[in-house]
This record gives structure tokens, sequence and C-alpha cells, in this order.
């Protein structure tokens, strides 16, 4: 589908249903209007109209709002996620929350107090967290499971206390090994699209890019992970490589979970639903995030810039947008919404996401490998973390930035700079044009 069709389309309606409002951040960006947001609003005109008709015949009462905290949302986000109803994940733990707390201590055989113990809420957040960056390992485990999601916090309770999965109390084999490098994908090469193509098919002159999945890539980085006794610190660093896989199978993690803060703010939609919507930006950015390969970061930046102008969009709406549906694609792996978002992001002024480009490329998913071509995006993401920008990953991690800083320079080093052919700007009607050279 036309991405600037399927904009024009939906924010049409959300112009026809909705009245023109204040931007707010973040999410508030989001649910004023983006290319979800044609039926979100026109649901919540709908809403609208109801209190409307019901403060006519009903005399208004307010209601105190508990605070709303991110130990709360992450709270409710993995109760949710294992089955127990929290409600709408705003942060605000008040009496449904603590009646899904109940449930999870019920399930788990603890005193149900509604109340979560310290041990609680790490087993449960933790699980949650673990889940989430598991990719299709953890779908088969689901699926062995008769319990379903919920299953898998007696097996990861049962590993924490050394038992097997069963919760027999017998105490598991462990097998301690060496650790290693992370398995990279192999290097690729930019390619030609073969003539064997439809009539109706366009070729592609792109930078070829892996296609080896990040979740289980990320997988395998917690294994290594946990065998190496924890995530890598500045002091402990001896493979920058292991270092650099931990911090960008991390800001994964928190990509998803982000996104799944905002969508629990729009009502009537489910995460599936959402996340059909929000694989139009693959083809949208497909060539943008091929390019990142070729490009040098400003004519990328300059490229994307000139596609958001075509959208008819606010930068708001566009960003709040880019956040939902980059955690999507990093939870389906789709490489070229998760990667497609993050460039949006970068290029409408949240410069710390540059820190992403430079993963991508420095690890060949989503694009083809280019540390050469990481290295002026890892700066970048690192200018905007020394400037005070808001910090949008772990951000419990205080040496976090160093880190990245050391781990990458000594990645990319010095690397050899092959020659690709380089696309042409995008033609007047958006879509891009290319041509070869006799």
């Amino acid at each position: 589908m036309n991405f600037k069709t399927f904009t024009g389309a939906l924010l049409g309606a959300s112009l026809a249903f909705v009245p023109a409002q204040t931007a707010q951040a973040d999410a508030g960006d989001f649910i004023a209007g983006a290319i979800i947001g044609g039926i979100v609003g026109a649901n919540a005109k709908k809403q609208r109209t109801t209190r409307t008709t019901q403060k006519r015949y009903k005399k208004k009462t307010y209601r105190s709002r508990l605070p709303s905290t991110q130990e709360g949302r992450n709270i409710q986000a993995s109760l949710n996620y294992f089955g127990f109803n929290a409600g709408t994940v705003d942060g605000q733990l008040g009496q449904k929350t603590r009646n899904a707390v109940s449930q999870y201590q019920a399930y788990l055989g603890y005193p149900v107090t509604g109340q979560l113990s310290a041990f609680e809420n790490n087993l449960l957040v933790s699980s949650y967290n673990r889940a989430q960056a598991g990719g299709y390992a953890v779908q088969q485990q689901v699926a062995a499971t008769p319990d379903g999601t919920r299953g898998l916090l007696k097996t990861y309770r049962a590993e924490m206390a050394g038992q097997s999965p069963a919760g027999n109390g017998a105490a598991q084999t462990t097998i301690v090994v060496a650790p290693q490098a992370v398995p990279q994908p192999a290097p690729t090469t930019p390619v030609i699209a073969a003539a064997a193509a439809s009539a109706t098919a366009l070729p592609s002159f792109m930078g070829a890019a892996s296609q080896a999945s990040l979740a289980s890539h990320c997988n395998t980085v917690s294994l290594i992970t946990n065998t190496n006794g924890g995530f890598t610190t500045l002091a402990s660093m001896s493979d920058p490589n292991v270092a650099i896989n931990e911090q960008f199978c991390l800001a994964r993690t928190y990509a998803i979970a982000r996104s799944e803060e905002l969508v629990g703010k729009i009502p009537g939609f489910t995460p599936d639903q959402i996340a059909q919507q929000c694989a139009g930006f693959g083809p949208a950015m497909k060539d943008y995030v091929s390019s990142l390969s070729l490009k040098s970061r400003d004519a990328v930046v300059a490229d994307v810039s000139s596609f958001v102008l075509t959208t008819g969009m606010s930068p708001a709406q566009l960003a709040g947008t880019a956040r939902i549906c980059m955690g999507v694609g990093y939870r389906t792996d789709n490489m070229e919404v998760a990667v497609g978002s993050a460039l949006l992001l970068y290029t409408m002024g949240e410069g710390v996401y540059g820190e992403l480009m430079g993963h991508h490329l420095s690890q060949g998913f989503g694009t083809a490998k280019r540390a050469d071509k990481a290295v002026d995006w890892y700066k970048a993401g690192l200018a905007a973390a020394d400037s005070g920008a808001a910090t949008v990953f772990v951000p419990g991690q205080p040496e976090r930035t160093e880190l990245i800083r050391a781990a990458s320079q000594r990645i990319t080093g010095a690397a050899s700079v092959p020659t690709f052919p380089q696309p042409q700007a995008a033609s007047s009607t958006g879509l891009p044009t290319f041509s070869i050279s006799e």
C-alpha cells in the first residue's frame, strides 16, 4: 500500500472526526492524531459524545487521581502480559491493579494480599522483560505449557531457584561454558535483483540486509550474559562486541516495553490490530533503511526529512506513531518497521535514537553490515546524550553512555569502505527511481 495514500486516508478520517487540539508530549501526541489516529479519533469522539450526553442527566462527580509512576506502569504491563487484568497501563495502582496482583499471588501460591513483596515484584517484572526479549523461543515455551503465558512465571521461578521447570525441587545440572563472542550474521554484499522478476515487480539496487532474527540473536546474547555472570561494565569489558550486543538488546527490550505502554492508552484496539497498521511503516521506509549502508548520515536524514514533508502529518503525530511502531517492529522481528521508526524519530530531532542505527549497521540486522557507517550514527547518538537529551534506553545504568562510547570505538575501528552504486533522489511522486550507468 502506498504510504502517502495510507497516511492521507487515515489522517483525513482523523480530521473529519476529531476537532483540532493542542498536541501533548509523548503518548498524547499519538492520541491527538497519528497514522492509527483516524479510527482512534472516531472512537474517542464517540466516547466524548456519550460523556456529554450523560452530563446532561447526571451530576458531575470528581475523584482524586492516584499518583502515576514508571514502576506502576511496569507492574501493570507485566500483569497484563501474563493474563492478570490490571486494566490500562497508566502507572496508577488502584483497585483493579490490586485485584490483578491478588490473582498473580494466588496463581503462584503466595499469600493473597494485593500488595507485592520485593521478591514478587522482581519475579513479575523480570519475567516480563525476559519474555519480551525472548522472541520465538518464548513462543515455543508458551505453546508447550497448558497455562500459556502464565506458565512462564513458574518456569522462570524454577530456574531462578535452580529447580526443574516442573517445580519439583530437583536440582538441575548446570553446564557452564566458556564465554564466547556473540555470533554475528554473515557479511552481506549488495546485489542487483535477478532479471527474472515479474513484469510488475521493481528491481532493487539497495544494499542487501541480513535476514537473521534479532529476537533469536538477543536470546543468545542473554545466555552469554548469564554465563558471564551479568552485564559487561567499563571495568570488566574484554570483548567490546559483547558489550555492544548487550546494550543493543537492552535497547530493544525498552523500546518494546515503551510501545506497549503507549498502546495501553489507545482504547478499543488490540495489539494485533495496531501491529497490522504499523506494518505500513515497512514498505514506506524500506528504501530509507536500505540506504543506511550506502549513504552518509546527513544524506539519509535529508531524504527522510523530505519524506516527512510528503506525509502531511505533524512531527508530533509521526513521532508518537513511530514510538509505538518501533516497539511493534522489534516485537514482531520486522526490522524495516523498527529501524524505519527509529530513523523517523532521529530525523525529527531526537538524536539519542542515532544509537540504534549504529547498532543495526555494526551488527548487520535490518541493513547491510557496515561498521564504517555505524561510526557516525554512534557519534550522533552519544553527542545527543552528552548534551543532556532525555535517556530513552536503560535509564538506571549510569555508565551506559561511556560503555557504548568505548565499545563502539573499538569495534568500528578503521574499516575498509567499499564503493556502492548510489540511488537517485526520490521523484516528485514520492517514489524513488533508479538508473544504471552504462
